[in-house]
């Protein structure tokens, strides 16, 4: 057994006389100076190189640094013959090169002491490398070989391709994502009801030469943005400029379209619990920057839950949806709100999962939730207040991350072609009243919902029956007496 002290000249010598106590400052160590609250917060730097290239970049101190190219390409880009290309990017995203093997990548990763990563979305594509301050060159080097010069070749192709193929079961098994999926597929029509997850269909046909038409036709010098946090722009302009100045243009390319319409999909499988996600347009996307915040505050002041970890902290115990939903029906396996915003539209919906002879109730209960934060009165300052200290510290949190600030910065540029400060944001945030909470949901709900189901969908409540139903919510009253006899 570990003896917790010592004796020394016949008598104990505690724990607090052997050490000095952590409170005490540490002899001969000189602490560094804080920031002060009137020094200016860090700005992005753009440079526009000739053929249209952007490069931007916020000098946040620390020995790490993020690079990351950002491109407008993403599923609402393909076309029925490139269906599936950028999940497949995705994949391929740091393979051969026509300059280097995956030996020589691997070498140039460890040698810049560097993490790589690429992520394909709905509408752009992310790829990013970290790496230490000092090994900036070689990453800036690596990332945009890879960006620029893709090999691929047939059999990794062919490899990701089935990759991908094995992966649909995957999502058909995660009730979450396949109902978020499912969500654009029948709520959009257009580009954005363009898959993320390549169907079976879309995978058999996919080649090596659709993929590269789906390339060549977005990867374009006018779609591109480098973006970095943790290095000085001058430097990066200097290691970037000849790597990307060659790029070429590319023609002209419309935006693809998207229409809302709202709809119903359900997924039935052998389940004792049914998951169901309904969803409604919120308008203006990033391009209406308050509206975009305004439904992140409205997400975070809902909130949600899961019965087996709702307890713990962090969990959202002070939103609406696990203090007046969570509490009170013990039944209730999970629901929370989400939020996805897009350039130029948004969604806005519940997730909930429940009992499958309880879920028709489950529903009930989450349209009276959504229909009560666009009543006046409904939603107290207390709520509000809490909701928008709580996004302003998830989104600072999240900006603390090198990857997500650089994501961020790429992201800004390609929309506005100027990146915002953080503060923008939080001015943005401290804003949000009442009044834009109730005006928000109201908007929101007056377009037509979009339902997808998962499990025994059989006793889910029709889609005309979820409109009626938040057409003529029913007062406190009468979900009082409901409830006491159900």
């Amino acid at each position: 057994m570990r003896r917790l002290c010592s004796i020394a000249g016949g008598r104990s010598r505690t724990y607090a006389e052997r050490f000095p106590s952590l409170l005490d400052p540490l002899p001969g160590l000189r602490s560094p100076p804080a920031l002060h609250d009137e020094d200016p917060p860090p700005h992005t730097e753009v440079t526009t190189l000739p053929n249209g290239v952007r490069i931007a970049s916020q000098d946040i101190p620390g020995p790490m640094c993020c690079v990351g190219v950002t491109v407008a390409a993403g599923s609402v880009h393909e076309t029925p013959s490139s269906a599936g290309a950028a999940h497949v990017l995705e994949r391929l995203a740091f393979h051969e090169t026509r300059s280097r093997g995956l030996g020589e990548i691997a070498r140039g990763v460890e040698a810049a002491g560097a993490t790589l990563g690429a992520a394909a979305g709905r509408e752009r594509m992310f790829y990013r490398c970290g790496a230490l301050r000092a090994g900036l060159p070689l990453a800036v080097e690596v990332l945009l070989d890879c960006v620029r010069n893709p090999a691929f070749l047939r059999n990794q192709v062919r490899c990701k391709v089935a990759e991908a193929r094995e992966e649909l079961s995957f999502l058909e098994g995660n009730p979450e994502l396949f109902l978020r999926e499912s969500l654009h597929r029948v709520g959009y029509s257009g580009a954005l009801g363009n898959p993320l997850f390549p169907t079976k269909e879309a995978l058999a046909r996919i080649n090596r030469g659709a993929i590269c038409n789906f390339y060549f036709e977005n990867y374009t010098a006018d779609r591109l943005v480098l973006a970095a946090s943790g290095v000085n722009h001058q430097h990066l302009v200097d290691i970037a400029s000849p790597l990307l100045s060659d790029l070429p243009k590319g023609s002209p390319v419309h935006k693809p379209k998207s229409a809302y319409t709202g709809g119903d999909f359900r997924h039935k499988t052998d389940s004792e619990v049914t998951h169901v996600a309904m969803a409604f347009e919120v308008p203006g996307g990033w391009h209406q920057a308050q509206s975009a915040v305004i439904m992140k505050v409205m997400q975070t002041l809902m909130g949600g839950g899961v019965s087996y970890s709702s307890g713990g902290p962090g969990k959202g115990m002070q939103s609406r949806l696990y203090l007046l939903v969570m509490m009170e029906y013990d039944w209730m396996q999970a629901i929370s709100a989400f939020s996805s915003v897009y350039d130029d539209t948004g969604l806005f919906g519940i997730h909930l999962a429940a009992p499958s002879d309880r879920v028709a109730e489950a529903v009930d209960i989450a349209i009276k939730e959504l229909t009560a934060i666009a009543r006046p009165g409904e939603v107290t300052e207390a709520e509000l207040k809490r909701a928008k200290k709580s996004t302003v510290s998830s989104g600072l949190r999240n900006l603390e991350s090198k990857k997500s600030h650089t994501e961020d910065i790429g992201r800004q540029i390609l929309i506005d072609t100027s990146g915002k400060a953080s503060q923008h944001f939080l001015e943005h945030i401290d804003e949000v009243t009442l009044d834009d909470i109730t005006s928000v949901a109201q908007k929101m709900l007056s377009s037509c919902p979009t339902m997808a189901s998962w499990g025994d969908v059989d006793k889910v409540p029709t889609h005309e029956y979820v409109c009626k139903r938040i057409e003529s919510p029913p007062s406190d009253l009468m979900w009082a007496l409901k409830s006491l006899f159900s």
